[in-house]
């Protein structure tokens, strides 16, 4: 099979932990092909399919150094590839929506691509918690820092999180007495402006 991987900028791949890398190195070993583009290089015009720069993948096996080797670069349709794999970490930002509209028209096309850009948008990772609250800690999504407040006060040691991070980022933890409460929820909702996550912090 042939695999092109739609994701963030090679260099920035974090291969001790990242999942793209791992399934990259998977596919490789099962001698599949690997290809790979960011999601600046899709493209469409009337007439044409949506089409993409990318570049062909020889994985080194140098996981601690030099992992990959680019073998071979052109403009191909998404067709060509017998998968599609979307793996851009957030933000989940408007550039983000735009890539999963081109790669939702490539899937009319008859390009196989996953996850699919629909669902992608429709089910935002940290959010998909609220279709099975019976299983989560206490959570409230909010952009009012009053509310934040009631919340904090309520349950005493919690975690902020934005909505569009990954990786850890962004993340506060605040406890009983926390000095930083507004300083934090300043930083984080941008003066009621952002919505963003709480959750009773869980030792555990």
């Amino acid at each position: 099979m042939q695999l092109l991987f739609i994701a963030d900028p090679l260099h920035t791949f974090k291969t001790y932990k990242d999942s793209t890398f791992a399934m990259m190195r998977e596919a490789a070993a099962r001698g599949h092909g690997i290809a790979f583009c960011e999601p600046r290089h899709l493209q469409w015009q009337r007439g044409a399919s949506v089409t993409a720069r990318v570049q062909t993948l020889r994985l080194t096996g140098d996981e601690a150094g030099v992992w990959h080797d680019i073998t071979g670069e052109s403009v191909q349709p998404l067709t060509a590839f017998d998968a599609v794999l979307m793996r851009k970490d957030p933000p989940f930002d408007a550039e983000y929506i735009y890539a999963t509209y081109l790669l939702e028209q490539a899937e009319r096309e008859g390009a196989c691509v996953i996850n699919r850009p629909r669902a992608l948008r429709d089910h935002p990772e940290k959010l998909a918690i609220m279709e099975w609250p019976q299983y989560i800690a206490p959570t409230l999504v909010t952009r009012s820092a009053e509310a934040i407040r009631a919340f904090h006060a309520e349950h005493g040691d919690i975690i902020l999180k934005p909505l569009d991070g990954m990786g850890g980022m962004g993340i506060f933890r605040l406890t009983e007495k926390d000095p930083n409460i507004g300083s934090i929820l300043e930083t984080l909702m941008q003066l009621d402006s952002r919505t963003i996550m709480a959750q009773r912090y869980i030792p555990e």
